[in-house]
């Protein structure tokens, strides 16, 4: 055990075994996270669902590429998901050496843009999806998962996803701001 000056034990150890608990769990969000916005892009992007109309010659297709938030929702998932990809090696290094505190900072900034990113892209498709559920009767917009019920699933469920590597995303940024603050 280690002593120092005036007879206390040494809390140097207990702080590295933090430090590289805190870091296992910033590799461990930031995979949640991927798998999330990955799946996320992954099923609003092959979403789509044709529907004939009176005969079989006339039909109505409903692609997430007619929907520029959707087209948005897939591009900014994207992004965020190869930034994640890109920052778990630096999550790695954090692991193996946790006095790091320069590319923490870094991860923070970063994490915080990409969460902005996200909850933009999330938002504006969560607003469509609701239209698409709801209808407006002021700007006579008509409900239209009564027809394409399957395109309106996918829709939905793909913001589940976004949703949760929202949440991961903040629990990422105050993961790395405790590890800083600990220094």
């Amino acid at each position: 055990m280690n002593t120092d000056e005036h007879g206390e034990t040494s809390k140097a150890p207990l702080r590295r075994g933090v430090s590289r608990g805190v870091s296992i769990l910033d590799l461990v969000l930031r995979v949640i996270a991927v798998v999330g916005t990955l799946a996320s892009a992954i099923a609003m992007g092959t979403t789509n669902q044709t529907l004939p109309f009176f005969t079989q010659f006339i039909w109505f297709k409903a692609r997430y590429s007619d929907f520029p938030a959707f087209t948005f929702f897939v591009v900014a998932n994207s992004i965020v998901s190869a930034y994640l990809i890109l920052s778990l090696p630096l999550s790695i290094v954090h692991i193996i050496s946790s006095r790091a505190k320069y590319s923490r900072l870094i991860l923070i900034l970063s994490d915080a843009a990409m969460l902005a990113l996200v909850t933009a892209a999330a938002s504006a498709a969560a607003a469509i999806v609701y239209l698409a559920h709801k209808g407006s009767a002021r700007a006579n917009w008509f409900a239209i998962c009564q027809q394409f019920d399957s395109f309106c699933e996918r829709t939905s469920g793909s913001l589940i996803g976004s949703f949760a590597a929202m949440v991961l995303l903040i629990l990422l940024i105050l993961v790395s701001a405790i590890s800083l603050a600990r220094r």
